[in-house]
């Protein structure tokens, strides 16, 4: 069996190590706080145990790596898998902290139509292991250990809650302290309202990640026609789920909002939205829709965005508008479709000095 054919070691919990205790702490100590991708470099495991493990399991989910760098230092990932397809992953560093935004599917069922990712259709899931990988390959990418990495955003490509069991696995795996250890508090699931998924996440007891729903619309007509697939859980269902699992766990909850010109932005609808979210604990994330080729909508003026903002805020709705980075590598919310910036009309203007590449063999080093 070749090693891309092996089961991956990163698709398992790491209570599941194939090592007995103090050999799997060591065994997971490499993999996440050293962020080393290769069985050879692990020295203080015994010669024959790291070839039962290399003859055992794959340890690298990727076969390539294209790095993609923003000049606002944002820089977006695109991995090719094994059986050949790809998805993508962000990086955003701040001053004050470090985010990961991951993608847990190839492409996205959803097919919201003023998101690039949703024209791509579905490809396929992600196993836990891909999306964990993920973040050890940005970690290794940018040369920090992958502990560095303290915030992150399951709002990359896909729709989380209909890859459910593998996104919880690996945030499960992720939060773990023999893993990379994260705060539940830093760790972020964006839905576009599957309710019955929404009401699942209320009941991991063990998990407090928290909610962001993709709502865009607070009236059904407008939501149907920008996403599709909404008809399959109607905003009524949706804000019914959305309370439950407030109710049920008394954490705020974060409503998406991306601003369409002339489509989602009439202050009759910030008015209706405000409505909607009488009595829970919510925050409002208004975001200016960001241009991808061949895309039918633009965003919102700046004087639409902020009388919509001025508008949830005098009805009592605490409100921001987020400001993507990314945008000049395609890296932005809506923007990951697999497009290399430079390489087509949509990113013009990006110096081709800012685009590198990581070839990667049957193993890389996660961290450099």
């Amino acid at each position: 069996m070749t090693a891309a054919h092996l089961p991956l070691l990163l698709d398992l919990h790491p209570d599941d190590y194939p090592l007995p205790g103090f050999r799997r702490r060591q065994l997971l100590e490499w993999v996440f706080v050293h962020g080393v991708g290769d069985y050879a470099q692990m020295h203080t495991l015994p010669a024959e145990l790291r070839a039962e493990l290399a003859a055992g399991w794959q340890l690298n989910p990727f076969k390539d790596i294209e790095t993609f760098r923003s000049d606002d230092g944002s820089v977006k990932y695109l991995f090719t898998l094994p059986d050949g397809r790809q998805m993508e992953a962000v990086y955003m560093p701040y001053l004050d902290r470090k985010t990961i935004c991951v993608s847990t599917m190839v492409g996205c069922p959803a097919r919201c139509a003023f998101c690039a990712t949703g024209a791509m259709g579905f490809g396929r899931n992600l196993t836990p292991g891909e999306i964990v990988g993920q973040v050890l390959a940005v970690a290794g990418g940018e040369g920090i250990a992958p502990r560095e990495i303290r915030n992150l955003v399951f709002m990359g490509m896909g729709e989380a809650m209909l890859n459910y069991d593998n996104t919880m696995l690996a945030a499960r795996i992720l939060l773990h302290p023999d893993a990379l250890g994260m705060s539940k508090r830093r760790v972020t699931l964006s839905t576009v309202g599957i309710a019955k998924g929404i009401r699942r996440l209320a009941e991991e007891d063990d998990l407090g990640i928290k909610l962001a729903i993709s709502l865009h619309a607070p009236d059904e007509e407008t939501r149907q026609q920008i996403i599709p697939t909404g008809s399959a859980n109607s905003i009524d269902e949706i804000m019914a789920a959305a309370r439950d699992y407030q109710a049920v766990t008394g954490r705020r909850i974060t409503m998406e909002y991306t601003m369409l010109r002339g489509i989602n932005d009439h202050l009759w609808q910030a008015e209706l939205l405000a409505e909607r979210l009488r009595g829970m604990v919510s925050h409002v994330n208004l975001i200016p829709m960001n241009p991808w080729e061949g895309s039918n909508f633009i965003s919102s003026t700046e004087e639409k965005i902020q009388a919509f903002y001025d508008t949830l805020e005098g009805l009592g709705v605490d409100v921001s508008v987020r400001r993507s980075r990314g945008k000049d590598a395609g890296a932005a919310c809506g923007q990951l479709a697999l497009k290399r910036p430079g390489a087509a009309s949509g990113h013009a203007g990006l110096n081709p000095s800012c685009l590198q590449k990581i070839k990667g063999d049957h193993q890389i080093n996660f961290k450099n």
